[in-house]
């Protein structure tokens, strides 16, 4: 009874490994390395599949940093032409502004004296220019000298000249001369904004001294943003205008986005040995740019068809890309030859193989092959 029950068992191992051995998948690798062999079983398993060499276009490209930037007259500084103390910033960074809305005020006692001698001059001009007209009345009726009315005109002219000039200054600081003539004074006066845009810089609070040479704020209107590119000097000849930039925001997305080439620098940094590129963006409004971003770009040069695979069909190995080709198909088995291939340009999705000689027209393993080949090792 002993040894029944040690037959039986043993015959339930034996059918055991039987199994096993069915059920699993084999890769089986011949002594020559470049050559293997799968069951179609497994090939179908494993949604593999076959293709063959295609054309496609591929892009030759000069590759460029840069930033994403406005035309400097979408760009406002905000100065004092006279220094004073700001007494009212109620705008912060952000802020949307409109063409002609004030941004900040300043106090300053110089401003109450520009309008003093503006008013002492105006009132001086109408006696002067009186005196000039009686002079020349005089004059030209042989009355009185020539010296006499010389210097009638003279005087005139210098005060109309010096009545001008603070006039427009006056202009130039927001204050209407109009008011100063009649007498209305004032010790503060109001910075405006010269275009629509955001506030992108605030450097002062209330209290602080600004000079004329001081920033007090600044705004930038996105209404029309471009990239601002650099490339060397050894790529330059082969952009010009109109050729397609693909760029992506590198911190931000993956996504490409698209613009053209509409101005190339006509002189390179010294230094750097770079030149300036000038590109408009498509739809503009497709993402929210900021200005400043920071981009990397691709400048289309030339457009050409080749021949190319997927990149699935691409095997890497120390080094060196293979694809694997159909050499037959025996019974149930797949047969496959590793062939070493020579990589070109590339999409997203496929790249171009240079030495196509013994490709053309074959049957390629196209999706499967790499998880294969780590198999068959």
């Amino acid at each position: 009874m002993k040894h029944i029950f040690i037959l039986l068992f043993s015959l339930v191992l034996v059918a055991c490994g039987n199994s096993e051995k069915e059920n699993k998948t084999s890769v089986e690798v011949s002594s020559n390395t470049n050559t293997i062999v799968i069951s179609t079983s497994q090939f179908n398993n494993e949604n593999m599949q076959l293709g063959k060499l295609e054309e496609h276009e591929f892009n030759q490209t000069i590759k460029a940093n840069g930033m994403i930037d406005v035309p400097p007259q979408n760009k406002a500084i905000i100065s004092p032409l006279i220094g004073g103390y700001i007494t009212k910033t109620p705008l912060l960074i952000g802020d949307k502004v409109k063409k002609g809305q004030v941004l900040v005020t300043l106090k300053n006692p110089e401003y109450i004296e520009v309008q003093q001698q503006y008013l002492e001059v105006s009132e001086q001009l109408n006696y002067l220019k009186s005196e000039f007209t009686r002079q020349k009345t005089l004059f030209d009726e042989n009355i009185t000298s020539q010296k006499n009315f010389l210097k009638a005109e003279s005087t005139y002219k210098s005060s109309l000249a010096h009545y001008n000039g603070l006039r427009e200054k006056l202009v130039m600081l927001n204050i209407n001369p109009s008011s100063v003539e009649k007498g209305q004074i004032t010790s503060s006066i109001n910075l405006y904004a010269p275009i629509e845009g955001y506030i992108t810089k605030v450097n002062v609070s209330n209290g602080t001294y600004v000079s004329p040479t001081d920033v007090i704020m600044e705004i930038v209107d996105t209404g029309h943003i471009h990239l601002e590119l650099s490339v060397f000097e050894k790529d330059v000849l082969n952009i010009k205008k109109g050729q397609k930039i693909g760029f992506k925001i590198p911190e931000a997305s993956d996504k490409i986005f698209q613009a053209e080439v509409h101005l190339v620098g006509t002189s390179i940094n010294p230094e750097t040995r770079i030149v300036r590129v000038h590109g408009h963006i498509h739809n503009e409004s497709e993402a929210n740019f900021i200005v400043g971003m920071f981009v990397e770009a691709d400048i289309i040069t030339e457009t050409a068809k080749s021949l190319a695979l997927p990149k699935d069909a691409i095997l890497e190995l120390e080094d060196n890309y293979f694809v694997l080709v159909l050499k037959e198909k025996l019974n149930d088995n797949y047969v496959f030859e590793k062939i070493k291939v020579d990589l070109e340009n590339e999409t997203e999705t496929y790249v171009s193989i240079s030495n196509t000689d013994n490709l053309i027209k074959k049957e390629i393993l196209t999706k499967g092959g790499f998880m294969l080949l780590n198999e068959g090792e």
